[in-house]
């Protein structure tokens, strides 16, 4: 017969994975279009001092995505 504690304690331990797993997942989402949008507004800056208009835009927000992709993979790696 089963206490309980112990079926406490593994609802507890269920609810931390969980709200562990919703602050990575929104850590993830955050840190993504944070990349991106600093990307394209920094390539967006750019465009107006040089006058190149659609340029450095796209340049800048590849490699935005590309940072997100480096930065969600890093995020991932050391989560356990």
């Amino acid at each position: 017969m089963k206490n309980g504690k112990g079926d406490k304690d593994g609802k507890d331990k269920e609810k931390r994975q969980i709200m562990r797993a919703l602050g990575l997942f929104s850590q993830l989402g955050l840190g993504m279009a944070c990349c991106i949008v600093i990307g394209l507004f920094f390539g967006r800056f750019i465009d107006g001092l040089l006058g190149t208009t659609p340029l450095f835009l796209i340049i800048f927000t590849l490699l935005g995505a590309a940072a997100s992709i480096k930065f969600m993979y890093d995020i991932v790696k050391d989560w356990k």
